[in-house]
């Protein structure tokens, strides 16, 4: 009865800021060119995209800001934690994702990164910035349902 909705999905790391200061437009999954250090520091959920995002350089779409930590048990060959990565999209992706953040105010925002079938895989989100404003409705929607919920235990 308890079934897991997607079985094969194990999720890493979530960018809980980005939904806050961001309006999603489109999710798009993309693979992630990764060493074995790095691999292995994904593996024991070292790993944080909070402060990330992506962008197009000679018609690749790489990964800036993520950290992921140095592995302990790799000596000399150990990674950079702040290293581009690139991301592994189709062209036919990557010239959509262009020209969307080739319109105003669009940027690519790494949303979550988890594994699946043992790949480790990222969730781009094409976004756009939200207003001040924008943020403070978002904070008075949550807290309000926050009370409704509240009040509704204490009903029943």
């Amino acid at each position: 009865m308890n079934k897991k909705a997607n079985p094969g999905l194990k999720i890493i790391c979530l960018n809980r800021k980005a939904s806050f200061n961001f309006f999603f437009e489109d999710l798009i999954e993309a693979g992630i060119v990764l060493k074995g250090s790095e691999i292995k520091s994904i593996r024991d959920g070292k790993v944080n995209i909070a402060d990330s995002y992506a962008v197009e350089k000679d018609g690749e779409i790489v990964l800036i800001n993520s950290h992921i930590a140095a592995f302990k048990q790799a000596s000399y060959s150990n990674h950079n934690p702040t290293d581009e990565r690139k991301l592994l999209l189709n062209k036919k992706e990557i010239n959509k994702l262009i020209g969307k953040m080739q319109r105003d105010g669009f940027t690519l925002v790494p949303t979550k990164m988890y594994f699946k079938k043992g790949k480790a895989k990222i969730e781009i989100a094409v976004a756009k910035g939200k207003k001040q404003f924008d943020k403070r409705a978002t904070k008075k929607n949550r807290d309000w349902n926050r009370e409704k919920a509240r009040h509704i235990r204490k009903s029943s």
